[in-house]
């Protein structure tokens, strides 16, 4: 019987059926797999840690008439909620009623329950609590957004001036809605920035956790510096636009339509042959009814008139599905909006006597920084290779990590980071937005730090190098690399090629 089976059932052609029957590409192939995967991992890597959700929404509560009290560490009791948050529920529509106070919440999914003590609300992106308070507050609070502020870039006090902008781009198709508008199917934030010149580039996910708010005293300071900016005064915001259409825009568009035309005509397929099938039915029925009726021998239970409503009724709902799926696939960017800015400004503005970055990290001049840590990704690179990675570099993101690298052995995705020194170096500065992806995915996100001594690199591969996620307001930490490659799970001596 097995060997019956094995040659009746062709295998190739049972594939190949499941692949044209199905709306969607169900059947994934390894590279299928792999690409989801990928993406899984790098909103994981970016995601915000719980004690930023928890330090922006205890603020903004308390700003809006909320009051509670922590009872365990990470666990707090709302003695209030007010009724602007409240009624702020019933309007955005949540699917769960906001209640007047409660027993307990978190940020911290571990800490939901806590044995002896009353189980807590998980207050997460979604919970209508946090939703309710966000919407109010944007509301309140939205002209700020507009107004700007100015916030110092400590990291690089040598860089230039910049304005950060932060705008939303949306995708929409031909679905209208009842207000008339059409359907938005995607909406995205993205952050760019345009620094005097004109020269306009993406500033990656969270640009603003590696900058720090200016101080009253400072910005006093400041202002006659920032009035004599002219470059300020121009319509700076036409530009991001029109960068925006043409970068952001386009690149979105292309990501929402990937595979979405595939789907689109798989469905229309399926549902054009199902509904043919059914009204030819319906229309041969309608027929053997009537010649029924005329001959005498009329049908108790269905009549030929109820059999032709119900074979128009499905030629109705054939093309008005079918219309459907023409404005589904009819999808265009919406303009992009801006929705606000802040002006960025280097260190030394604030501080003349802040030493230049090159020179905080042990260089003599920006170009013998520049060649270090070339030096030291071109021998990480070099380590991929060996290992028999797939490594390419996003360093110009702006996103957390040099160094997306898909590991042969296991198909992960590990995110590595860059950190060129100078062989006596004895400490490594890391960012925010760095030890945010560290601790996000600690399995994959390794710390490369390269000690450059000529052509000879001496690399280590740190892992799990941060245990705790940094204040609020700091936005950097200088780390003692001697400490920090007591946890490298790797070490490879380089000789770079000339």
């Amino acid at each position: 019987l097995d060997r019956v089976l094995d040659e009746g059932l062709d295998r190739n052609k049972l594939e190949k059926l499941l692949q044209e029957r199905s709306l969607h590409a169900i059947t994934l192939t390894k590279s299928n797999v792999q690409e989801i995967k990928e993406e899984m991992d790098r909103a994981t890597a970016r995601k915000l840690q719980p004690h930023f959700i928890a330090d922006f929404f205890l603020t903004a509560f308390k700003s809006l008439g909320g009051s509670f009290t922590e009872k365990e560490k990470g666990r707090y009791q709302v003695l209030h909620v007010p009724a602007s948050i409240r009624n702020r529920d019933r309007i955005i529509g949540t699917r769960e009623p906001i209640l007047r106070s409660y027993e307990r919440i978190t940020f911290h999914k571990e800490l939901v329950s806590v044995q002896g003590k009353p189980l807590a609300a998980f207050v997460c992106p979604g919970h209508p609590l946090l939703d309710a308070t966000i919407d109010l507050l944007l509301e309140n609070q939205i002209g700020l957004l507009k107004q700007g502020s100015v916030l110092i870039d400590e990291l690089n006090p040598d860089s230039k001036p910049r304005i950060l902008f932060y705008l939303e781009n949306s995708i929409q198709d031909a679905k209208r809605l009842p207000d008339g508008g059409r359907r938005t199917v995607s909406r995205e934030v993205h952050f760019v920035e345009m620094d005097e010149t004109g020269s306009v580039t993406q500033a990656g996910y969270a640009p603003y956790l590696d900058y720090r708010p200016v101080a009253e005293d400072e910005l006093n300071k400041l202002l006659p510096k920032i009035s004599e900016m002219q470059w300020l005064k121009q319509n700076v915001e036409d530009k991001i636009k029109s960068f925006a259409i043409t970068t952001i825009a386009k690149n979105h568009l292309e990501r929402i339509n990937k595979g979405r035309e595939f789907l689109i005509e798989k469905t229309r397929k399926a549902v054009m042959e199902r509904l043919t099938s059914e009204i030819k039915y319906w229309d041969h029925r309608a027929r053997d009814l009537r010649l029924q009726e005329e001959a005498g021998r009329p049908n108790a239970k269905l009549n030929s008139n109820e059999a032709r409503k119900r074979a128009d009724d499905l030629q109705a709902r054939l093309q008005k599905r079918m219309q459907e799926l023409d404005e589904e696939g009819q999808l265009s960017p919406k303009p992009p909006v801006v929705i606000g800015g802040v002006l960025v400004l280097p260190a030394r503005f604030v501080n003349k006597d802040k030493e230049e970055d090159f020179k905080l990290q042990g260089f003599v001049s920006p170009e013998e920084k520049a060649k270090v840590e070339q030096a030291a990704m071109k021998a990480v690179f070099t380590i991929e290779e060996e290992l028999a990675n797939s490594a390419r570099d996003r360093s110009g993101e702006k996103i957390g990590y040099d160094i997306e690298s898909v590991d042969s052995q296991t198909g992960d995705l590990r995110f590595i980071e860059v950190k060129g020194r100078k062989k006596d170096a004895l400490t490594v500065t890391i960012t925010k937005n760095e030890i945010i992806e560290a601790l996000n995915l600690p399995d994959q996100f390794f710390l490369a730090i390269g000690f450059v001594d000529g052509k000879h690199v001496d690399v280590h591969y740190v892992q799990n190098a941060f245990r705790y996620e940094p204040d609020f307001g700091v936005t950097s930490i200088n780390f003692n690399t001697r400490d920090l490659l007591t946890k490298a799970v790797f070490h490879k001596k380089i000789i770079l090629e000339e």
